[in-house]
């Protein structure tokens, strides 16, 4: 109960689709399942769409569908929104609460300083006008695990407003051709929790618990579909979506499930619908509430929540007392798309590389620490660590955290390859000693499997030579000019040096003796 929670609010998306014969080309297949809304709702104004539908051909329906998000995030803070109860996932259930979240006659909330900073910088993170003056707002409902009958939040004049996230996506046949979005956010608010229903079948009774720290994610996506050109359609709202797998397919299921509704002379009902992720489906839960349900007022507790930047900033005001918008503009972390750009910019990789290494946790931070060890382009660097270890870490399913092979370890061996002192086939063969997590470096490896290159340019050329004598043959072809034959000598060669020779140079003395 109380635990601190971020509500952001992403007004409506158009997603483009066309309709034959009553059958959509959606890519999801027709729901199984679902139950018909056949009365009429009301539409909402806040979806707005901004992308236009497809075109389609003559004969076919057009469909356009709205999705709005509704995103609840909890604030990693110590202690809860409105009072000084620990927060800590997996404690046994009420063992964290106070007076206050058991809503005790009396109590008063006490609004959790750590909670506003990161509403505040989780608005600079995604471009926010921060409002230096917010209010909080009391919302009613009844609910079992809402013992005070009513859930503080912010309604009206909300921490943050107007904000938009940037991202990109990899795409095309190669995941070569980057692709750039805008998604808009309408506003965040700080929102206190309700506690957590716990149903017991055996015993045919709800417990519960009022730590409510479960660190989740929770989202509720609003969807409508209509006929491009006319007035937006009756959304339902899918609530309480925990994972962005359960997001997707809720979101193709009701798309098709109202497209279906409409074709076949149905009419969609303004509901709050739950999704079964084992049947695939959304249900009706209920019909969907509107403002006046919930009978919003001012909450008399608190008063206004008051921000300042360096301008507004009272003379010797006490830091402890005030919150800076400007100084945790300074503290913002680095964003994703900052750093992507800059590995782009900096090693001259490819976009794509560079969103794989910030969506694996501490993969980046591994091939910053190689860089600094090694003399090796930043091009070699980033195929070891993205195809090598990422391949080895894949295989057996670790975290970059549990890899056996160090960044220093990895580091030395690029510097073995990049001086030549061994050849690509035996820096594979080192790196899978290093894999065996044997506490050998890679010199070690190197001086004990005797993988060093051959350096005796004298004996390498009598090598060569002995290879040509012993095939002749696929010299003539060489000569005739098949293109293929020339690697066959070089495999020859490579073979009788036990690999410990660079193809590149075998090529150029080979070359040397075919021209003579």
């Amino acid at each position: 109960m109380a635990a601190p929670m971020l509500r952001l609010c992403c007004p409506g998306r158009r997603w483009a689709l066309a309709c034959i014969d009553g059958c959509s080309r959606h890519r999801r297949g027709a729901p199984n399942g679902c139950t018909s809304s056949r009365k009429r709702g009301q539409s909402s104004v806040a979806q707005q769409p901004f992308i236009t539908a497809q075109k389609s051909r003559k004969g076919e329906h057009e469909w356009a569908a709205v999705v709005g998000l509704e995103i609840h995030a909890q604030i990693s803070s110590k202690s809860k929104l409105f009072s000084g109860s620990q927060v800590h996932f997996a404690a046994p259930p009420n063992s964290l609460v106070s007076f206050f979240d058991a809503s005790l006659p009396g109590t008063l909330p006490v609004l959790n300083r750590r909670c506003v900073e990161a509403a505040v910088m989780t608005g600079l993170a995604l471009n926010c006008r921060i409002n230096k003056k917010s209010l909080f707002d009391r919302k009613h409902y009844f609910y079992a695990d809402l013992p005070a009958g009513y859930q503080i939040t912010q309604q009206r004049l909300p921490i943050a407003v107007n904000g938009s996230l940037m991202y990109s996506f990899c795409a095309g046949k190669n995941r070569s051709q980057v692709i750039n979005k805008t998604a808009r956010v309408k506003q965040i608010q700080l929102e206190q929790d309700s506690g957590k229903s716990l149903h017991d079948d055996l015993r045919s009774q709800t417990l519960i618990d009022l730590n409510r720290a479960e660190g989740q994610l929770r989202v509720d996506a609003n969807i409508s579909v209509h006929h491009p050109g006319e007035p937006l359609g009756v959304r339902t709202e899918v609530k309480n979506l925990n994972s962005a797998r359960f997001l997707a397919k809720a979101i193709d299921y009701e798309i098709q499930r109202q497209i279906n509704e409409l074709e076949n002379g149905g009419e969609i009902l303004n509901e709050t619908r739950s999704f079964d992720s084992k049947l695939g489906c959304t249900i009706p839960m209920r019909d969907k509430e509107g403002k006046q349900d919930y009978r919003f007022m001012p909450e008399p507790n608190l008063p206004p929540l008051l921000l300042y930047d360096t301008e507004s900033l009272p003379a010797g005001a006490d830091p402890q007392q005030v919150i800076d918008i400007d100084r945790i503009r300074e503290q913002l972390p680095e964003l994703p798309s900052v750093t992507r750009e800059k590995l782009v910019q900096q090693y001259g990789m490819l976009p794509e590389h560079s969103f794989t290494l910030l969506n694996e946790v501490g993969l980046l931070e591994f091939f910053q620490n190689v860089m600094k060890e090694t003399r090796a382009e930043p091009k070699k660097v980033t195929s070891w660590v993205l195809n090598t270890l990422l391949g080895f870490l894949k295989q057996q399913n670790l975290a970059v955290s549990e890899s056996p092979v160090t960044p220093s370890a990895l580091a030395e061996l690029l510097n073995l390859l990049d001086r030549k002192a061994i050849s690509s086939s035996a820096a594979k063969q080192v790196f899978e000693e290093l894999w065996r997590n044997e506490g050998k470096t890679p010199a070690q490896i190197v001086s004990e499997k005797k993988l060093e290159l051959m350096q005796d340019q004298e004996a390498l050329e009598q090598l060569c030579h002995a290879v040509m004598e012993g095939h002749p043959q696929v010299v003539m072809d060489v000569k005739k000019g098949n293109p293929r034959a020339i690697n066959k000598l070089i495999g020859l060669v490579r073979k009788a040096t036990l690999s410990r020779a660079d193809p590149t140079v075998i090529k150029e003395i080979l070359e040397k003796k075919l021209a003579s």
